[in-house]
């Protein structure tokens, strides 16, 4: 098996630890991001795998051990080895008032560190609204974070991270507030102390503000790129899965991007696309074919269920699936020369929660 399968069907199956007892920084339960989820590092390449998931506990995939090295194997055969990263020595610190640096910022892959500002959404809470992929409060429940981290919370960590554990590029994204700029004030305001403490490529992650002057502000305070994640491009997709943000049309999200493109530069603008939510293959295609040719890299990533939350029980999408979306994409990317590699900081650019970069070689 080359690399780009077993990475695509680890990401689609997930990886079975019968018990986390595996070296390296422990995974995540619940929250935004790469939730559920562990850090593996297969040959040069660190992605994150589903762990915790139901899914992950049927995988055919777990983890061996062979004279002292550990080995990924798939029904009880080594496919290659495999490695973990350790756990970051930022971890260890706290801030001056008692908070774990933990709760305030994580490392995901191996070099990058990712924050959500607000742990809060004004659609979370009513299921009418929220996103039902979504588990945004459960690290809060569980008190794993804070509700707000404020900016210079955030330049300290930051400035720990990179100082002690080599972090090239940092991710802030936020739970939309209820404010007309979507949380692209608050993003400002901590991008702004973070720079002014460390030298540290930064994308900001947000729903499309109202205005679009904050683009310009936004990349005045320090950050380089810039995240507008649609999820899902089906506008009936969209209202079924989440019906709150589905009120925001394709055509604004569109117009944000051309817009962020004048500001930000081709291939520092970027999108999540969550594949299994329901989209075809086709609709998929030709949305990504559409912001490619805008100049915005359409990070596609497969659907991971997550406990607790209304779809924990919906199927994640086939490998075979993924195969055919990343080939097909990673070849637009190729042509159009629209290359992860060149963006300045982000989850394109860290590339962990998907295969999609493999296939743009």
């Amino acid at each position: 098996m080359n690399p780009q399968q077993v990475i695509t069907e680890l990401q689609t199956k997930g990886l079975n630890l019968a018990t986390d007892n595996t070296v390296g920084a422990s995974g995540r339960k619940g929250g935004a991001g790469p939730s559920d989820h562990k850090a593996v590092t297969i040959g040069k390449t660190t992605v994150m795998v589903p762990v915790y998931t139901d899914g992950a506990a049927q995988s055919p995939y777990s983890v061996g051990y062979e004279a002292g090295q550990s080995v990924l194997t798939k029904n009880d055969r080594v496919v290659t080895e495999l490695d973990f990263p350790e756990k970051p020595r930022f971890y260890d610190l706290q801030t001056a008032d008692g908070i774990p640096y933990w709760k305030i910022a994580l490392l995901h892959s191996r070099n990058v560190l990712a924050t959500t500002v607000l742990q809060t959404c004004i659609r979370y809470e009513n299921r009418k609204t929220a996103c039902q992929f979504c588990a945004i409060g459960q690290s809060l429940e569980a008190d794993r974070t804070i509700a707000q981290k404020t900016p210079q919370q955030l330049a300290e960590v930051a400035e720990a991270a990179v100082r002690l554990d080599g972090v090239e590029n940092m991710i802030m994204t936020t739970g939309t507030p209820n404010t007309t700029d979507r949380g692209a004030a608050y993003l400002t305001d901590c991008a702004q102390a973070i720079r002014a403490r460390v030298n540290l490529p930064i994308q900001a992650q947000c729903e499309p503000p109202n205005d679009f002057v904050w683009f310009e502000r936004m990349r005045a305070a320090g950050i380089d790129s810039l995240g507008m994640h649609l999820e899902a491009a089906d506008p009936d997709v969209r209202a079924r899965i989440m019906p709150g943000k589905a009120r925001v049309p394709l055509s604004y999200y569109f117009k944000a991007f051309a817009a962020a493109i004048q500001v930000f530069g081709r291939g520092q603008v970027s999108t999540y696309l969550l594949a299994g939510l329901g989209d075809s293959k086709e609709t998929l295609l030709e949305v990504s074919q559409r912001l490619i040719n805008l100049g915005v890299y359409p990070f596609v990533v497969p659907f991971v269920p997550i406990g607790g939350t209304p779809l924990a029980h919906h199927q994640p999408p086939s490998s075979e699936f993924m195969v055919d979306l990343y080939q097909s994409i990673g070849q637009m990317l190729k042509q159009a020369n629209l290359l992860s590699s060149e963006m300045k900081a982000g989850c394109a650019k860290c590339g962990a929660c998907s295969a999609l970069s493999l296939y743009e070689q």
